[in-house]
């Protein structure tokens, strides 16, 4: 996917990020097999972050992922927790090594990242019984200043909200009823409620022998939003009512609780990133 057109990013300015999440299983699931992952590092530090937080883009780059796992008995659960737990030691890792500050080498970096998370899922699916086809979906932003590089697999999702409004979902769904929805040959509804929406095309792991993540960036400036999720919420929400809610206090609470209300069938995750305002580049939280 090509960049989207930028507002007028002003590249070298810092900005605040604000952000909440909140998971759920639902009223069917008896385990939740949705993680995500808050996360900021630097050159020589990686730091965990709360559910909610505030924090600026002066001194670190932020990560933000969802994934949703899949397999017999409790493999699901571990396939995301696998995943995000690739993520936290990887990512970082190629930060340090790469030429910090430019543009150029981002999406290679977060392709790699996939394709490790790949072969690691492949790897304990085809050791254990109980493992057997073990996958998982991963939705991740990663957040310099100015940008927010991006990469996707499966069917949880990345949504944008600029500051002006008008809501659009950046993934590409990776199933046969997410193309069919992209040609405009289904509506939100009829893609919401078809019988083989949630058959995946694309996963990490789950014996498929080559991974293809949509990789891609979007300039950001303050006031823009976005929201990661994994299909439990879209489930039970269109996305006129997540832009509605997305405005709430506490947001990513907000989108779960109303998800739930509505539906429940599958475990719940919304986790929404503001850019909550621009700052000087010297001005380091």
């Amino acid at each position: 996917m090509e960049p989207l057109p930028p507002h007028s990013p002003r590249l070298a300015a810092c900005h605040r990020l604000r952000w909440s999440g909140r998971t759920d299983r639902g009223k069917v699931r008896r385990n939740n097999e949705d993680s995500f992952l808050c996360l900021r590092f630097g050159a020589q530090e990686v730091e965990y972050l709360g559910k909610f937080g505030e924090a600026s883009t002066a001194d670190w780059d932020f990560v933000f992922a969802v994934s949703d796992g899949m397999g017999g008995a409790n493999a699901g659960e571990l396939a995301s927790r696998i995943t995000v737990e690739k993520v936290t030691r990887l990512l970082p890792c190629a930060f340090r090594q790469s030429a910090v500050g430019l543009e150029a080498g981002h999406a290679e970096v977060l392709a790699e990242l996939f394709d490790q998370i790949h072969r690691a899922l492949m790897f304990v699916g085809y050791s254990y019984e109980e493992t057997a086809g073990m996958g998982a979906t991963l939705t991740l932003g990663w957040f310099t200043q100015g940008w927010l590089h991006f990469a996707h697999i499966g069917d949880s999702r990345l949504y944008y909200l600029p500051a002006g409004g008008g809501l659009r979902q950046i993934s590409h769904d990776d199933t046969y009823v997410g193309w069919l929805h992209r040609q405009g040959k289904l509506n939100e509804r009829e893609a919401r409620t078809h019988p083989r929406r949630h058959v995946l095309q694309k996963a990490l792991g789950a014996g498929h022998q080559f991974v293809d993540p949509q990789v891609g960036a979007v300039a950001y400036e303050p006031g823009d939003r976005f929201l990661l999720c994994t299909d439990g919420l879209t489930d039970g929400l269109f996305d006129a009512q997540l832009a509605e809610f997305m405005d709430a206090g506490n947001p990513s609470g907000r989108l779960v609780s109303e998800s739930l209300d509505r539906s429940g069938r599958d475990n719940t995750t919304a986790l929404v990133v503001e850019v909550a305002g621009q700052e000087p580049a010297d001005s380091a939280a």
